[in-house]
């Protein structure tokens, strides 16, 4: 609990200045168009001509391949697959996932990015808990954790992934909540790169908890605040 006061105390803006713009589209977003407008996005941020915003969407069933992914990783490309300039590994997106896209100045905060990405796990843990969930986070393994004693002894599903960029102190890309995906998605690729038989993927849905999007959006503003401030609801673009 302390790591993660220090953190709430750490991301908040240094100064006052305009709440994050709170952004929810409804339906799937072509992955291109997001990334089109995200990009421009978090440049406006840089150049100080657009405030802060957290984007969450869907998309349709798709692979994003980080920068650091192994091709061998790749085992049915069932889905179609792009190739992104964010951190980490393959991952899937889909509809019943929610995906966040977090664009953020960390000269108002703190330019440090591996505490950023502690602090989006951290965001995370604390929305899973608003259901009951213990998420956790693991020193050699990026995301959030719940444990699966049920599986196998050491048994542990990721529910959620993190994939960033920074780009002059901006970040971008985000995160990704399981919330009640087809989990057989994920089988065209090794997520993240983990293939460990332990290892496997889950979501609150599989979990056994009757959660909707609608739910889950609830759940992570109220944990967004408490990590890096306060929000306003607003659009896109």
């Amino acid at each position: 609990m302390k790591i993660r006061d220090e953190l709430v105390e750490r991301f908040w803006p240094a100064e006052g200045g305009a709440p994050v713009e709170w952004v929810v589209t409804p339906g799937p977003v072509a992955y291109e168009d997001a990334l089109r407008v995200m990009e421009a996005r978090a440049d406006a941020i840089a150049a100080g001509t657009a405030t802060e915003c957290v984007w969450l969407l869907e998309h349709p069933p798709l692979y994003t391949a980080g920068t650091s992914a192994r091709d061998g990783d790749l085992v049915d490309e069932r889905f179609p697959v792009h190739r992104t300039g964010r951190g980490g590994q393959f991952t899937y997106h889909g509809p019943g996932q929610r995906v966040a896209y977090v664009m953020l100045d960390l000269k108002r905060r703190r330019p440090d990015v591996r505490a950023f990405v502690a602090a989006l796990e951290a965001w995370v843990i604390d929305t899973l808990a608003a259901f009951n969930v213990r998420g956790e986070r693991r020193e050699d393994r990026v995301g959030v954790w719940v444990r699966r004693p049920e599986k196998a002894p050491g048994a542990e599903d990721k529910i959620a992934a993190i994939g960033i960029r920074v780009r002059r102190w901006v970040t971008f890309h985000g995160i990704s909540l399981n919330v009640e995906p087809d989990l057989s998605h994920f089988g065209g690729i090794v997520p993240c790169g983990i293939a460990e038989e332990l290892y496997g993927v889950t979501s609150l849905v599989d979990l056994g908890l009757p959660v909707t999007l609608h739910d889950a959006d609830v759940a992570l503003r109220a944990a967004f605040e408490n990590v890096f401030g306060p929000t306003a609801t607003s659009q896109v673009g």
